[in-house]
């Protein structure tokens, strides 16, 4: 374990129980508020629209599901915008296991890493649904960071709930049984849709992938969606796209002791 890792569990384990589990609830619907919800609070701004008009350097990609955006250890020189679907980041060890780190959706960022001079990928991307993707060189959204406060608030809002939404993902792996890790990962998919209210998780997402999230293996994930599904907290839809529906009762999972 890191230091910094040891640092945060000595912190945290400090906190009063009762405490500790008030503020996981906060962090956890506060952090995962798309940024698009943070752009309707900013008076008169449309970033789709800026974003797609502002100077040269972009390019409208359509991605069909599974096609890969970009891979790890290839140069990083832009910086992504997802317009519609879903794109799934990863990252591969130097033993070639794979790990999924995000979801990202409509309205938000990635490939971020570019802007701080991350020269390389760190992890690849690939889009989960057909994507419309905007891709802006890193110059390019540079000089809109520099010229737009309102796009600069928003890019901003949305690095903080990232780093924050890190930050969750240790504490989860350092105090939280695979269950818990589980329920919380599906809460996070669910609030991908509108403020409050757990949407439809289209397409259908693998054990397998679910597993990778939550750092357990695919068994286990079988062996709690099974009890998610008895108990009520998802259901699955069917349908040509395999639905889960994922309902707010499943927070039960999280609180409970």
């Amino acid at each position: 374990m890191r230091h910094s890792q040891r640092y945060t569990a000595t912190w945290i384990s400090q906190i009063p129980q009762k405490t500790f589990l008030r503020l996981y609830v906060s962090v956890l619907y506060s952090s995962t508020m798309p940024p698009t919800i943070v752009a309707k609070r900013i008076a008169g701004f449309d970033p789709n629209t800026f974003l797609a008009t502002f100077g040269d350097g972009r390019k409208i990609l359509l991605a069909p599901k599974k096609q890969a955006i970009f891979s790890q250890g290839e140069v990083a020189d832009a910086v992504f915008y997802v317009q519609k679907g879903k794109v799934r980041l990863t990252v591969v060890s130097q033993v070639g296991k794979e790990a999924t780190i995000g979801i990202v959706s409509q309205g938000n960022f990635f490939g971020e890493g570019s802007l701080a001079g991350q020269l390389l990928r760190m992890g690849s991307a690939a889009a989960m649904t057909d994507c419309e993707i905007l891709r802006i060189e890193k110059k390019t959204m540079m000089e809109a960071l520099h010229r737009e406060p309102a796009l600069s608030e928003l890019f901003v809002a949305y690095l903080l709930a990232r780093n924050i939404r890190y930050e969750e993902d240790l504490v989860d792996q350092l105090f939280n049984s695979s269950e818990k890790r589980l329920a919380r990962v599906l809460l996070l998919l669910a609030r991908f849709g509108k403020e409050g209210i757990p949407e439809t998780v289209v397409p259908k997402i693998s054990q397998e992938t679910l597993a990778e999230m939550v750092g357990t293996t695919r068994s286990r994930v079988s062996f709690f969606m099974n009890r998610f599904r008895k108990l009520g907290f998802i259901h699955y839809a069917g349908g040509a796209e395999g639905a889960l529906q994922v309902h707010s009762s499943l927070l039960n999972v999280v609180l409970h002791d």
